[in-house]
């Protein structure tokens, strides 16, 4: 017989036809005449319950059914008669497919502690928390393609391998064949690098934007969803070195429709998980963050809060003035801190908030400059609870002007002549923005680690699994 999903079995009901599900045992409890196995295959938060009778199954044939094992349960679907769910099944045959020794399987019924589950993080999928965490991990991914591709944009793969330090932060790891114990140097004691596999230095990318530059240049809206790589030694809650961005970029829009742009992708983004994960939301609401639906409303429900961040500064020095208490001072030229950013939108406004122009030493070489030579079209969108979620901006399209940046801020040439090349042959306005995946996913499941909104988190000393 073939196999249904349990998130589809706890739907029927077609009571009386007989059904086969297959998954891990998350609970057996019972007695000498009757067992109830709560079994889960990850399809769903809910377990369905099998109904084992001690008629039909001897205690020895189901002592090897403890949490965790794997079995496959065929039988009779019926209105359930306990509480907390509405279906179960009279199991009619039990196949185990593999145990899971008591003594030592780590995830007993017991609570466990994320730092805990993150030791283990080949089996942390099969708890509910990351069971759920990871299911809207999915259903966002879905989500970002279905936004940009009803709308027209073009999915656009970037090179996971480049040259090329986007940000300039040299923040980027090493790509290298050569001999780490035998290096071999040039006259003025740098390293060779013409013998390694691309002939020059390479490292894992920083960023798809450069190049998506390129294509939005072309096919005029696209968008790059991938892995990127930060060689960052940033043990926080906030931080990993390996994480994804979704970064689209759009011939001829200007820092308006990208203000624009983000609102609408965002909001298009929590509403889905509104819509389609409402199971896990609400496990993870009442596990974890009894805000989580207030927050999320929050967002979905006001349109966002526009202003420069010169007027942002003023609005935070004045609280200042008031007696509000900063941790890290504030000032023009600073750049914002969470707090502050916080601060504006959970206090001030209460509504999401996009700062733009900010000061052009703040930020990356490629933002347009505006007419005050002090500022640039950079736009961040603030959210509550953790502050900047989108940084973006209308990139700098005069050569000239973008040369002299590059100049000014000590990027060399030979690194990013072919993203020059652009300006010099049939420039135009674009815009674009980045969004870390899994910022939007702390967002949207309320976890408060970026280590416990990834399968397995890439951190300074860890690279486990």
């Amino acid at each position: 017989m073939s196999r249904t999903i349990i998130v589809d079995a706890l739907k029927r009901t077609d009571f009386g036809t007989s059904i086969t599900v297959k998954g891990w045992v998350r609970t057996r409890r019972g007695n000498k005449s009757v067992s109830f196995i709560a079994l889960n295959d990850g399809s769903t938060i809910h377990n369905i319950q099998i109904v084992a009778d001690g008629g039909r199954f001897s205690e020895e044939f189901l002592k090897p059914v403890t949490t965790g094992a794997c079995i496959c349960a065929t039988g009779k679907l019926v209105e359930s008669q306990g509480k907390g769910q509405t279906v179960e099944i009279q199991a009619e045959t039990i196949e185990i497919y593999g145990t899971a020794d008591p003594e030592t399987y780590p995830l007993q019924k017991k609570g466990h502690t994320l730092e805990f589950l993150r030791e283990i993080a080949h089996l942390r999928p099969r708890t509910n928390t990351f069971g759920a965490v990871f299911r809207i991990r999915h259903h966002m991914a879905m989500a970002i393609h279905r936004f940009f591709h009803e709308r027209g944009f073009f999915y656009f793969h970037t090179p996971v391998i480049t040259a090329s330090d986007c940000e300039g932060a040299g923040q980027m790891f090493q790509v290298t064949t050569l001999n780490l114990y035998n290096l071999k140097k040039d006259k003025n004691g740098s390293i060779d690098y013409s013998e390694d596999f691309f002939g020059q230095q390479a490292g894992l990318t920083v960023s798809g934007q450069l190049e998506g530059e390129l294509a939005a240049m072309a096919m005029g809206a696209i968008y790059t969803f991938g892995p990127t790589f930060r060689a960052e030694n940033s043990n926080t809650p906030r931080h990993l070195s390996e994480f994804w961005m979704i970064e689209p970029e759009v011939a001829f829009n200007e820092i308006e429709e990208n203000m624009q742009l983000a609102q609408d992708f965002i909001q298009y983004c929590i509403r889905w998980a509104l819509e389609y994960c409402k199971d896990d939301l609400d496990f993870l609401g009442d596990m974890y963050d009894k805000e989580l639906y207030d927050r999320l409303n929050f967002v979905v429900n006001n349109d966002f809060k526009r202003l420069t961040y010169t007027e942002g500064i003023k609005i935070l020095e004045e609280a200042v003035a008031k007696g509000h208490k900063f941790e890290f001072p504030i000032s023009w030229g600073s750049d914002l801190q969470s707090e502050h950013e916080r601060y504006l939108v959970e206090q001030h406004f209460k509504k999401p908030v996009i700062l733009t122009d900010y000061p052009k030493e703040i930020k990356s070489f490629y933002m347009k400059q505006n007419g005050d030579g002090k500022t640039v079209r950079a736009m961040d969108v603030l959210f509550p609870k953790i502050g900047e979620i989108i940084g973006g901006s209308q990139r700098e399209e005069d050569y000239e002007k973008l040369k002299r940046r590059a100049q000014e801020m000590n990027i060399p040439e030979k690194d990013v002549w072919w993203y020059m090349d652009t300006r010099r042959f049939g420039t135009a306005p674009h815009s674009g923005f980045g969004l870390g995946f899994e910022r939007l996913l702390l967002f949207v499941t309320g976890m408060a680690n970026i280590r416990d909104v990834i399968p397995f988190p890439r951190t300074p000393n860890n690279a486990e699994f």
